[in-house]
Parts: structure tokens; C-alpha cells; sequence
């Protein structure tokens, strides 16, 4: 990764240009309300802490794992005694965070990676060794606090079928690159637009490996049924419950091509300022976010059909955090 062309500089340039224009032709950051469900509280939160008085409004992307985290955090806030406007489901990252940094929300979760890439407007040439410090540090001047990372990762894979990579050997990234080379129309690959485009995806994944896909462009949603059927490879995020009821097997970055993304709670620095106790309550929390535990959760909401407030709260039960 440390010899990628000053060329994909200029085109990320040109696309952050693009992105940023975009956003400021529309001031419509289109907060959207989330499946809240009855207040939280009780548990160790409402014993060790007193928010009463408080008022925050928490947001969050779109996507399952983000509403959860997001519920997450309004349930720990409301076992404080703190009253909580929800505003998760906002779509995309340049509007949720536009939303934070014009204070129509106070927090939500991010990722290391999308803030060192798509917010701080770095490329994947200049990681640097301790990601989640070099973001939280750089954001301090944007008015942002990211408070310490969860252990989960939730970044890019591309996975295939199980039958198909145990049929064809493919457990790695490396052994995919070496099986297009010699069956190039078996290349096939579902990726949704962001992927396409970004420095960390596809352009920055087949230069590294050496190897070129046939790109099928679809809706995130709809990759990962389509693996097997419309492509023999698709791009997934490595905590998608899908992954699993969909049968797929993700492939070993063996390069270590993708960055991280560990999740943190990114909180308005003046928000934070006058309610610290906010980064005591999230700190037991967020250690106990797993993969393992999140992809559990995005399970629940993706495959059984659970509310994601109520998912988010049976977490917090479980751990004694509410009642």
C-alpha cells in the first residue's frame, strides 16, 4: 500500500471535491427518527450516575449495526435520567456527520477508517500505525471527541460461497487474485457504488493483489443473497449477520489491504465539555463490543426480525447496565 500512485490521490481529491459540493447544494441533512420504544433505566447507570436535567439527541447511520449502537447509547443516556431525542437512521456518512458538526445531533458512532479516509480526507498510502489515535487527535480540531474504540471491526471483505472457496481452495485474498487470473470470467464481483470508488476498495484491492473483477454494481443490501448467483465474489462488511445466513465464507486479507474500522462514539467536544460523565457511562460499554457481540446483535435485528431498540436493550440488561 505504501507505493499507490499520486494519480488515485488526485481522483479521491476530485471525488471528496465532488462530495463536498454536493453537500453544500443540499442543506438537507434529513435526520430521521428511530424505533425508540419505552424509556431505559435502572441498572448499574442509573445507580453510579445522574444525567437528570440533561438533553441529548443521538443519531446514526442507516445501516442495522449503526441504528443498534445508536440505541445503544440512547438507553445508557435515559438510565442516567437523561432526556434523549433519537435521530438514528440518517442516511450516509457526509449527512450524519454533517448533522454533528452543525449540531442538529451530539454524538453518534463512527469508524477509525471512514474518519481517517472520508472525513479527514487521507488516503490508505498515509495510515498511520496507531489509526484511532491519529483520528481522535486530528478531529479535536473540528470540534469532535471520539471516545476510546470498541474492540469490534467492522471493515471491508470480500466473500464467496462456501462450496465455492472450499471447491476451489480459496481461503485468502491472495488465493482469489491467483483463481481470476487463470478463470477471468469466473471474476465476477457484486460491490455497491461507495466500494467502487474509495481509495480503500476496489481500485486500491485490485492493485494490491494484482488481479481485475467484472463489477456488477448492485445496493448493498442486495450483494450478499446475489454472491453465488449474480457474481462469484461480493463486497461485505465483516460483522454482517449475513454473512452467515446467507452461507457465504469471507476471504483472509492476507495484504492487510483493508483498514480498520473500529466503531467509537464521536460526541460534540462541547457536549462533552459539560456532561463528561457521557464517556464514563460508554467506556464499560464499548469494551464489551465484540465482533462477536455485534454480529450477534445485527442477527437479531437482520435475521429474526428483532427491533433494534430492543436489541440494544437486552444488551444493556444482560450486562446489568439497565434494568
Amino acid at each position: 500500500m505504501s507505493n499507490k500512485k499520486l494519480v488515485r490521490r488526485g481522483a479521491i481529491a476530485a471525488i471528496a471535491v465532488l462530495t463536498m459540493l454536493a453537500s453544500a447544494c443540499s442543506s438537507n441533512t434529513d435526520v430521521s427518527g428511530g424505533d425508540k420504544g419505552g424509556s431505559a433505566s435502572g441498572g448499574s447507570i442509573g445507580k453510579d450516575y445522574d444525567l437528570k436535567g440533561a438533553s441529548f439527541t443521538v443519531g446514526s447511520k442507516e445501516f442495522t449495526e449503526s441504528v443498534v449502537l445508536g440505541q445503544i447509547t440512547i438507553a445508557a443516556l435515559e438510565a442516567a435520567g437523561a432526556k434523549v431525542n433519537d435521530k438514528t437512521g440518517i442516511s450516509g456518512t457526509d449527512t450524519v456527520r454533517a448533522a454533528l458538526t452543525s449540531k442538529e445531533i451530539d454524538m453518534y458512532w463512527e469508524y477509525t477508517g471512514t474518519g481517517w479516509v472520508n472525513i479527514l480526507k487521507h488516503t490508505t498510502t498515509d495510515l498511520p500505525t496507531d489509526l484511532y489515535k491519529a483520528v481522535a487527535d486530528a478531529d479535536k480540531a473540528n470540534g469532535v471527541t471520539w471516545l476510546p474504540a470498541a474492540p469490534f471491526n467492522d471493515t471491508y471483505r470480500i466473500a464467496v460461497k462456501a462450496d465455492f472457496a472450499k471447491k476451489n481452495k480459496i481461503e485468502s485474498m491472495s488465493d482469489a487474485a491467483a483463481y481470476i487470473n487463470k478463470n477471468p470470467s469466473d471474476g465476477t464481483l457484486c460491490a455497491a457504488s461507495e466500494f467502487l470508488n474509495r481509495d480503500d476498495g476496489l481500485p486500491g484491492l485490485e492493485k494490491d493483489y494484482g488481479t481485475k473483477f467484472k463489477v456488477t454494481e448492485l445496493d448493498l443490501n442486495l450483494i450478499y443473497p446475489q454472491v453465488g448467483k449474480d457474481c462469484n465474489f461480493g463486497e461485505v462488511f465483516s460483522t454482517d449477520a449475513r454473512i452467515v445466513s446467507n452461507k457465504l465464507q469471507t476471504l483472509k486479507d492476507d495484504k492487510k489491504f483493508f483498514v480498520d474500522y473500529n466503531g467509537a462514539l464521536t460526541v460534540r467536544t462541547d457536549v462533552l465539555d459539560k456532561n463528561p460523565d457521557i464517556a464514563k457511562i460508554m467506556e464499560p460499554i464499548s469494551k464489551e463490543l465484540t465482533d462477536k457481540v455485534v454480529t450477534e446483535m445485527n442477527s437479531k435485528v437482520d435475521n429474526d426480525g428483532e427491533k433494534p431498540a430492543a436489541v440494544a436493550k437486552a444488551f444493556l440488561k444482560d450486562h446489568g447496565y439497565i434494568d
